[in-house]
Protein backbone atom coordinates (compact mmCIF):
# COMPACT_ATOMS: atom_id res chain seq x y z
CA UNK A 1 0.00 0.00 0.00
CA UNK A 2 0.99 3.52 -0.90
CA UNK A 3 0.07 6.44 1.23
CA UNK A 4 -0.06 10.34 0.39
CA UNK A 5 -0.65 12.84 1.98
CA UNK A 6 -2.35 16.47 2.04
CA UNK A 7 0.70 17.67 0.01
CA UNK A 8 0.66 15.25 -3.00
CA UNK A 9 -3.19 15.15 -2.87
CA UNK A 10 -3.46 19.43 -3.11
CA UNK A 11 -0.30 18.58 -6.04
CA UNK A 12 -2.31 16.14 -8.16
CA UNK A 13 -5.15 18.25 -8.01
CA UNK A 14 -3.02 21.45 -8.95
CA UNK A 15 -1.32 19.35 -11.59
CA UNK A 16 -4.45 17.81 -13.16
CA UNK A 17 -6.45 21.03 -13.42
CA UNK A 18 -3.21 22.79 -14.54
CA UNK A 19 -3.63 20.64 -17.74
CA UNK A 20 -7.26 21.30 -18.51
CA UNK A 21 -7.01 24.33 -18.16
CA UNK A 22 -4.17 25.81 -19.77
CA UNK A 23 -2.04 27.07 -16.98
CA UNK A 24 0.78 26.26 -15.12
CA UNK A 25 0.07 24.37 -11.38
CA UNK A 26 1.35 26.99 -9.68
CA UNK A 27 -1.49 29.16 -10.81
CA UNK A 28 -3.66 26.91 -9.03
CA UNK A 29 -4.90 27.49 -5.00
CA UNK A 30 -6.37 24.56 -3.96
CA UNK A 31 -7.84 23.80 -0.17
CA UNK A 32 -9.66 20.46 0.92
CA UNK A 33 -12.39 19.91 3.29
CA UNK A 34 -14.51 17.27 4.84
CA UNK A 35 -18.09 17.27 5.60
CA UNK A 36 -20.88 14.93 6.88
CA UNK A 37 -23.14 15.74 4.15
CA UNK A 38 -20.56 15.94 0.89
CA UNK A 39 -18.00 13.91 1.96
CA UNK A 40 -14.44 14.93 0.67
CA UNK A 41 -14.37 18.06 -1.40
CA UNK A 42 -11.90 20.39 -2.25
CA UNK A 43 -12.15 24.60 -3.49
CA UNK A 44 -10.21 25.50 -6.28
CA UNK A 45 -9.27 29.01 -7.50
CA UNK A 46 -7.64 29.89 -10.88
CA UNK A 47 -7.33 33.18 -12.30
CA UNK A 48 -9.35 34.40 -9.67
CA UNK A 49 -12.48 31.94 -10.12
CA UNK A 50 -13.55 29.29 -8.00
CA UNK A 51 -14.95 26.02 -8.60
CA UNK A 52 -15.74 23.38 -6.30
CA UNK A 53 -14.15 19.70 -6.64
CA UNK A 54 -16.10 16.44 -5.46
CA UNK A 55 -14.86 13.61 -4.18
CA UNK A 56 -14.45 11.19 -7.73
CA UNK A 57 -13.09 14.81 -8.76
CA UNK A 58 -10.03 14.36 -6.09
CA UNK A 59 -9.90 10.48 -6.60
CA UNK A 60 -9.00 11.26 -10.39
CA UNK A 61 -6.61 13.27 -10.23
CA UNK A 62 -4.88 11.00 -7.78
CA UNK A 63 -5.09 8.49 -10.47
CA UNK A 64 -3.27 10.35 -12.78
CA UNK A 65 -0.87 11.49 -10.33
CA UNK A 66 0.11 8.06 -9.71
CA UNK A 67 0.35 7.23 -13.20
CA UNK A 68 2.33 10.03 -13.91
CA UNK A 69 5.21 9.99 -10.55
CA UNK A 70 4.57 6.76 -8.90
CA UNK A 71 4.37 4.92 -12.78
CA UNK A 72 1.33 2.46 -11.20
CA UNK A 73 -2.04 2.05 -12.77
CA UNK A 74 -4.69 2.67 -10.04
CA UNK A 75 -8.43 2.41 -10.11
CA UNK A 76 -11.01 4.57 -7.84
CA UNK A 77 -12.05 1.87 -5.82
CA UNK A 78 -8.43 1.28 -4.99
CA UNK A 79 -8.08 4.79 -3.41
CA UNK A 80 -9.63 5.41 -0.10
CA UNK A 81 -9.69 9.02 1.02
CA UNK A 82 -9.02 9.69 4.75
CA UNK A 83 -7.78 12.04 7.52
CA UNK A 84 -6.29 12.44 11.12
CA UNK A 85 -8.14 14.86 12.62
CA UNK A 86 -5.75 15.23 15.91
CA UNK A 87 -3.10 16.29 13.28
CA UNK A 88 -5.15 18.17 10.46
CA UNK A 89 -3.89 15.87 7.51
CA UNK A 90 -5.75 14.29 4.57
CA UNK A 91 -4.20 11.07 3.26
CA UNK A 92 -4.78 8.88 0.72
CA UNK A 93 -4.06 5.12 0.66
CA UNK A 94 -3.57 3.50 -2.33
CA UNK A 95 -4.23 -0.37 -2.68
CA UNK A 96 -1.53 -2.85 -4.33
CA UNK A 97 -3.11 -4.32 -7.53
Amino acid sequence: MVRIYTDEIINAVCLNYAERRGVQPSEIEVQLSWDEEYGYTAELWVSGRSQYLIESNLLESIEQYMHSHYNRRVFRSDIKLDIDEDAGEFFADIADQ
